[in-house]
């Protein structure tokens, strides 16, 4: 275990961590890796007050940092020091990155809210190991202090001082949004149910037909509250917005015709096409199979 630095020479490193690009214009989280730090909270010891550990993930040409995996990094607070295992940290690294070449160091998490003194030098800690970028702070609060609502919050930090000192520095929130495959909505879903209904510690997997139903049923309220607004707007009971109507009409088609000589109808004559050939297929089939018998007799 190791003590975070803070004497001048990291101040320097801190000074040379902060040449970076641009401050990242959004955080996405991957389900995967908020388990694991909820995971690695639950397993935490009745002193430690916070977990901390090492965020994983990519970034993208359009300043967007993707967190794709977490891991828990071993740390010990006291009133006089933090301390960090930098081994275990580098160590655990090096493993991840055997297994997944393509992502790097991005930053670290915490949970709760609280940001202090320790939390600056750890994040200097963090800038030096994403340098040339900036190391992101991923805070989740998990809600049991009371009073506090869970979440998800992300920072950046910025030095303060003519001459900045690791332990100052001020974190500034950057977009977070949680960011998940179709494949993963099932298993979210199902989660999602569970945590719904307070009388129950499992439940079971929706059938594929059940799935369907709701999706089918989803897209349904959808679209008859469209039909409501489209309504409203073309009654004047409310003021329409441009921006909606616009996305509305992206999405059926740049216009009435286009959508009556496109998609629509071109979708409907296919159908229709299909359905001829099949009669006349089976049609057919029931002709020659009674040429047949009365040929036989």
């Amino acid at each position: 275990m190791s003590t975070v630095p803070s004497s001048s020479s990291a101040a320097q490193n801190a000074s040379a961590a902060t040449v970076a690009p641009r401050t990242p214009s959004l955080v996405t989280i991957h389900p995967v890796a908020l388990f694991s730090i909820l995971d690695h909270y639950l397993r935490r010891t009745d002193t430690q007050d916070r977990v901390i550990g090492t965020l994983l993930g990519t970034r993208s040409d359009s300043d967007v940092v993707e967190v794709k995996s977490s891991f828990a990094v071993l740390h010990s607070e006291t009133s006089e020091q933090v301390a960090v295992d930098m081994d275990y940290h580098r160590t655990m690294y090096e493993l991840h990155h055997k297994v997944n070449p393509k992502e790097v160091i991005v930053g670290w998490y915490s949970t709760g809210s609280n940001l202090n003194t320790y939390s600056a030098l750890i994040q200097n800690f963090y800038s030096q190991e994403t340098a040339p970028h900036q190391a992101i702070h991923v805070s989740l609060n998990t809600g049991v202090v009371q009073g506090e609502k869970a979440g998800v919050q992300a920072y950046v930090s910025s030095p303060v001082g003519v001459f900045p000192k690791p332990e100052n520095c001020v974190f500034t929130p950057v977009p977070v949004e949680l960011k998940f495959h179709e494949a993963e909505r099932t298993g979210l879903d199902l989660l999602t149910a569970t945590a719904a209904d307070a009388s129950s510690t499992s439940s079971q997997p929706v059938a594929d037909l059940e799935i369907l139903e709701k999706s089918i049923q989803g897209v349904s309220d959808m679209l008859d509250r469209v039909l409501a607004y489209v309504r409203s707007v073309v009654a004047g009971e409310i003021k329409g917005d441009a921006a909606v109507g616009k996305y509305l009409m992206d999405t059926l088609g740049s216009s009435t015709e286009d959508l009556e000589k496109g998609g629509f109808n071109a979708s409907l004559q296919d159908t229709l096409m299909i359905s001829y050939l099949a009669n006349l297929v089976r049609s057919q089939a029931e002709v020659s199979s009674r040429l047949a018998l009365t040929a036989s007799s």
